[in-house]
């Protein structure tokens, strides 16, 4: 499978004022991807619209770049032969990249108050967004953006979140170990929850799972906006797993936030949050794991176990 750069159709929105400032972002923009692509990937660049429709400076759309035999051939060259994909929802058979990306979704992605569509994709596909480097907003290695959506109570949830970015090659650099991690989750892409839990073991050797979490996890059909980030978030306690090799629970470890439930959410929901576990003791789950998209979901986990095991009891919406 490709790996998926998602372009931020926000960095396309203040065209160049010649054609020679033009250029040198094209030239940039074609580093960045070559950056990627060092690190031993197949890449694709996702676009909101047709990509060779982009306006580069007034008069000087992609079109004419591909001709401007001022440009160097070889990155001419290059943008020629680049998979692009348009609309953002080709091929991912995502009903909510659809729902986002037609502004129909119950929930919506916001970087610095404007609708951001490519922001937002990136971060439910879990992959790289990349930019025109036409704004110093654009000049970093994350973003943070505002999420907000309806629960299944029609209550306004509202977060940030954070997502990889690149506009420059050296951006790229910074993410190495991120891109090996996500290449590697690509190569052991699965379709469904009902596969996601039968190669547990293969995927998870040093996760052990409650009882109820398998009719949770098959219950993640192909599309659902959760697969992907429930196994995202089994991945980072896996690996975390490998550098636990001694001393207490360290959460700031993690790359997502972990964090304990409150005492006060522990008093009225401690049967709730008591699973059963394999080893036949029951257990109270109060670390958690936050998904972001409908529903907001909660993936709970034992380190009782540990030093390199930890217990999943719980993923599903968050628990009333």
């Amino acid at each position: 499978m490709d790996f998926d750069l998602i372009l931020n159709e926000l960095s396309l929105r203040n065209p160049a004022s010649n054609e020679q400032i033009a250029q040198q972002r094209m030239s940039e923009l074609i580093k960045t991807i070559k950056a990627v692509k060092a690190q031993g990937v197949k890449v694709s660049l996702r676009t909101k619209e047709n990509f060779h429709t982009i306006i580069l400076a007034p008069n000087y759309p992609l079109r004419r770049w591909l001709n401007d035999k001022e440009v160097d051939q070889v990155e001419r060259g290059f943008i020629r032969t680049l998979a692009t994909k348009a609309p953002f929802s080709t091929d991912t058979g995502n009903s909510e990249i659809q729902d986002i990306e037609n502004n129909s979704s119950l929930s919506e992605f916001r970087h610095q108050g404007e609708m951001a569509i490519g922001l937002g994709i990136a971060y439910v596909l879990d992959t790289i967004a990349i930019s025109l480097l036409s704004e110093e907003c654009w000049d970093c290695s994350r973003l943070e953006l505002e999420f907000r959506c309806l629960n299944q109570d029609e209550e306004l949830i509202h977060e940030l979140v954070d997502i990889i970015h690149v506009s420059r090659s050296s951006h790229v650099q910074e993410h190495a170990v991120l891109i090996h991690g996500i290449q590697q989750r690509i190569r052991q892409e699965v379709s469904d929850g009902v596969e996601l839990w039968n190669r547990k073991e293969e995927l998870f050797p040093r996760l052990e799972f409650c009882e109820d979490v398998s009719k949770q996890m098959q219950n993640l059909y192909p599309g659902n906006p959760m697969l992907r980030q429930v196994i995202k978030r089994l991945f980072e306690l896996e690996d975390y797993c490998k550098i636990w090799t001694d001393g207490a629970f360290n959460s700031d470890n993690i790359p997502s936030k972990a964090t304990p439930e409150s005492e006060s959410r522990l008093r009225q929901f401690k049967q709730e949050l008591t699973f059963k576990c394999p080893d036949g003791e029951k257990r109270i789950f109060s670390w958690h794991l936050r998904m972001t998209g409908a529903g907001a979901w909660r993936l709970h986990f034992s380190e009782e176990l540990g030093p390199g095991k930890i217990i999943i009891g719980y993923i599903g919406s968050k628990i009333q």
